[in-house]
């Protein structure tokens, strides 16, 4: 015969630790989905807050990606051209150039991240 005592501690270890990793799992999709980083001020810095802007210079939406850094970084998935998808899109796609490279992607703006 099994010790309920027993057998209601594993219970509540399996369902403390299923918790757990639901709120860390929580937790770690907000925080990759949202960044922490202040891609509105390196809009505003970049292109005066206009996220669906084509400079004419070969630099696209509000964050001003080139075509190949939108392509390289996986900006296909949401839109052809980086200027065509919303600002959530558009900072997904930045989080990912951040983390390869750097703020420096973003030369006289990037200060602001």
């Amino acid at each position: 015969m099994v010790n309920s005592k027993y057998t209601r501690t594993l219970g509540w270890i399996a369902v403390s630790g299923a918790l757990g990793a639901a709120a860390l799992g929580l937790t770690a999709g907000t925080a990759s989905a949202t960044g922490s980083h202040n891609w509105d001020a390196v809009a505003h810095c970049e292109s005066t807050d206009n996220w669906s802007i084509n400079s004419g210079n070969g630099f696209y939406g509000g964050l001003q990606f080139t075509q190949s850094t939108w392509d390289e970084f996986g900006g296909g998935v949401y839109a052809a051209h980086p200027q065509d998808a919303t600002k959530d899109q558009q900072e997904s796609i930045a989080e990912n150039v951040l983390a390869v490279q750097g703020p420096g992607a973003w030369p006289v703006c990037g200060k602001n991240l």
